[in-house]
């Protein structure tokens, strides 16, 4: 009974540790079988489509979504950076979670942080992107304070390969 505890605990973590884990491209991915939002492009064969953060019928792979809401775009450090935010609304307490799409393809060089609350952080937890490699994206996880502070907005810090950084807000869908 006392090795099974432990070897109990261990798978528990693991699959909580994957909850967020994207789904592989089904087999059959045919353009045929799924939509595409506005800002959705194929070239003239049909074929190297890509996906923005804020492409929501894709969002988080083909076949898995978070109810994600598009947030917009927003100039951070001279780039016009896309948000979308996933898993549903802010609510005070609770993770938030934000995709932030910057507008180049550093193979996940780039460090992304976001929180929620105001510019100076005040009782904000700070979450570090996770690069997600097949969307070219970072995901960002962050508990919202509560409460929440009046005119909430997600921060998000952009911290390139040579150390500069850049801070951003935009708007959260509470």
């Amino acid at each position: 009974m006392q090795k099974i505890i432990p070897t109990i605990a261990i798978v528990a973590a693991l699959l909580l540790a994957n909850g967020c884990k994207r789904s592989e491209k089904p087999a059959d991915s045919s353009a045929a079988k799924h939509s595409h939002a506005p800002d959705h492009s194929h070239d003239a064969t049909g074929a190297d489509h890509s996906h923005g953060a804020a492409d929501a019928d894709h969002a988080g792979g083909e076949g898995h979504t978070h109810d994600e809401i598009r947030l917009g775009k927003t100039m951070i450090g001279g780039h016009e950076v896309q948000f979308a935010q996933s898993h549903g609304e802010v609510e005070a307490g609770k993770e938030g979670h934000i995709l932030v799409k910057l507008p180049y393809n550093d193979n996940g060089d780039t460090i992304v942080r976001a929180w929620l609350g105001t510019e100076d952080r005040t009782r904000s937890m700070v979450g570090k992107g996770e690069y997600e490699p097949a969307r070219y994206y970072y995901d960002v996880h962050a508990v919202a304070p509560d409460p929440l502070p009046e005119n909430v907005l997600w921060w998000i810090e952009i911290e390139k390969p040579d150390g500069t950084k850049a801070i951003g807000s935009i708007k959260p869908k509470l």
